[in-house]
């Protein structure tokens, strides 16, 4: 297969769709978050809800400027990220490898889609005790089920977009005397980044609320032990406080995704 048709091929399967209505302006997406913060006001203003059950915005944000300017969000976002980062990376490249695998070869899927569709419906933050008797209480429990949060996303995802690649662009690569392995390589990934790259970000959302949920139950330090230890003394502002930093975390994860995907995108279409 020559390298000017498999481009061909590659653009034609890979380039995304346009959404309808094009694309919002920035403001609109401001907006959206201005609007939540004033609802959030004038709520707290109405004296309906107590401030020590719902402070201020002004309140949550002095209280994460407090968190920032004393090292104290530092100290607890830096285990979290780096549990979030190991796992999703864990769980992720091998639920690609997985879900590549199974939506190419009929035997592979065999194997794996009854093994996925049995152990998916499973809660992963009910596996934890099971990982601290089987890793111990440390990191490894933690990456762990990080790891298998991530993993069932991005497997099941990659399965599905590479097996319902359209079976023209197949046919033509065929024609061009491609390989199986370079219609695998050159063809079904291209034309599945998308929805590969939707499935990463389910896995990195997955990610975030698995963190949260081990460092409540086995941690001393992170984002979710300091969210359940503020719960805990009735420290709203700083518990509100922790979940923005998540909040701000998905949409940068979100971000970086769809940065890398449109780079990907971009550079096969031109390449």
């Amino acid at each position: 297969m020559s390298t000017n048709a498999a481009r061909e091929v590659i653009v034609l399967g890979a380039r995304p769709v346009p959404p309808l209505g094009g694309r919002p302006l920035p403001l609109v997406r401001i907006g959206s978050i201005l609007a939540v913060l004033a609802v959030w006001e004038l709520v707290t203003h109405s004296g309906r809800v107590p401030t020590v059950f719902l402070p201020t915005p002004m309140t949550v944000a002095r209280e994460l400027a407090r968190m920032v300017v004393t090292g104290e969000l530092w100290r607890s976002l830096a285990p979290s990220l780096a549990r979030i980062v190991s796992g999703f990376a864990i769980g992720g490249a091998s639920g690609f490898v997985v879900g590549v695998l199974a939506g190419v070869s009929s035997w592979a899927e065999a194997i794996a889609d009854p093994l996925i569709s049995a152990t998916y419906p499973v809660p992963k933050i009910a596996l934890l005790p099971l990982l601290i008797l089987w890793l111990g209480i440390g990191e490894p429990s933690k990456i762990a089920v990080i790891a298998i949060g991530s993993f069932f996303p991005v497997a099941i995802g990659t399965m599905s977009a590479v097996r319902e690649v359209d079976p023209l662009l197949i046919r033509a690569a065929r024609s061009l005397g491609a390989t199986r392995a370079q219609i695998v390589l050159k063809v079904r990934i291209p034309a599945s980044l998308p929805a590969i790259f939707a499935s990463l970000r389910l896995a990195a959302g997955m990610a975030l609320l698995l963190v949260v949920s081990a460092e409540m139950i086995a941690a001393t330090a992170g984002i979710g032990y300091l969210i359940l230890y503020a719960g805990d003394l009735l420290q709203t502002a700083r518990l509100l406080a922790g979940i923005i930093v998540l909040s701000i975390l998905g949409v940068l994860s979100t971000a970086a995704l769809q940065a890398v995907e449109r780079r990907l995108l971009r550079g096969r279409s031109q390449g």
